[in-house]
């Protein structure tokens, strides 16, 4: 069971990923944000519930759905706002954008293009891991559609057979794009796959905040333990389309309003007032989570562009780019 203070931190976390979302698709709509934006609005538990359990030197793969858990990584909140705004203030000098933004300092390798890909990297911390003899865990965000691919599988196999101290999050909000899940999988519970790889599997719901962060937790003592991997999937559902702007047709009403019925926010809500914290301490929360975005608004709006000579840059190690 989470204690009080948990409980309102967590809370803290999901208001804030939910407004700093809300505030980024804004400013997309309004031309302030380049390329697509991916948006996790309704699996804020999914992200908190695991980052919360685990340690800063731990290795964390975030998917491209993944701002909530970039977000409370450790990186400065107001550059991972910045680097979505492509400024020359970003984590990553505005090259990363929405789905690319890394930061090593606080272990968080990034992800690429290639979806699935981070899942065969992953294992290079994890044996980094276990070679030096540290107890720090890797984790690996995915979704449904990319546990379909083939190089998942092929990592779940490998990690298992070297026993390595990975977390496999596989956040199932339902669709791989505009096709649901059980249209591409045969299973009501897609953890069910780790049988084949003789790793345990777990389905949670992923609205649960306790209920995910006790299971990340259990997960994370396990690979510190050296009893290697396991495959957390977190049942959850995201409210917008698979990207801003897409108007998800493809969802039934009933669905989406079902399921917003089963807000995280609303449940961690009700679960403060259940153990007696009252609506002017939850108003307050919510209005520091507020103000904080607010402020990593305003510091990207503010911050200047990259120059164009800073697209030669970073390209190699220790080597110039010649621009022309």
């Amino acid at each position: 069971m989470l204690s009080v203070e948990q409980l309102k931190d967590f809370y803290y976390d999901m208001v804030l990923i939910r407004r700093f979302e809300e505030k980024v698709e804004e400013y997309s709509k309004r031309g302030y944000v380049p390329g697509f934006i991916h948006l996790s609005i309704g699996q804020e538990a999914a992200q908190v519930g695991v980052m919360r359990a685990l340690r800063q030197t731990d290795y964390k793969f975030p998917d491209h759905r993944g701002h909530g858990a970039i977000l409370i990584a450790g990186t400065p909140m107001e550059k991972v706002m910045a680097e979505i705004f492509g400024k020359a203030t970003g984590i990553n000098g505005g090259k990363g954008g929405s789905m690319h933004v890394s930061d090593v300092s606080v272990r968080n390798m990034g992800n690429n293009a290639i979806q699935g890909s981070i899942t065969v990297t992953a294992l290079g911390t994890a044996f980094a891991s276990q070679y030096n003899e540290t107890d720090d865990v890797t984790v690996v965000f995915m979704g449904d559609g990319t546990l379909g691919r083939g190089e998942v599988h092929e990592s779940m196999n490998l990690a298992a057979v070297w026993n390595l101290p990975i977390i496999y999050v596989l956040i199932n909000n339902h669709y791989a794009i505009s096709t649901h899940y059980r249209e591409a999988h045969p299973q009501d519970n897609l953890s069910d796959y780790a049988k084949g790889h003789n790793i345990p599997g777990y389905t949670i719901d992923g609205n649960d905040i306790e209920a995910v962060y006790e299971a990340a937790k259990e997960a994370a003592e396990r690979a510190r333990a050296g009893e290697g991997p396991t495959l957390l999937e977190l049942k959850t559902y995201r409210w917008q389309g698979h990207f801003a702007g897409d108007p998800a047709a493809y969802r039934p009403e009933e669905e989406v309003k079902a399921w917003k019925e089963k807000c995280p926010i609303k449940r961690t809500n009700e679960k403060l007032v259940s153990v007696g914290i009252t609506e002017e301490e939850i108003k307050a929360i919510e209005q520091r989570a507020f103000d904080k975005v607010d402020e990593m608004v305003e510091y990207s709006i503010e911050s200047p562009d990259p120059k164009p000579e800073d697209a030669i840059t970073h390209v190699y190690v220790d080597r110039e780019v010649q621009g022309r």
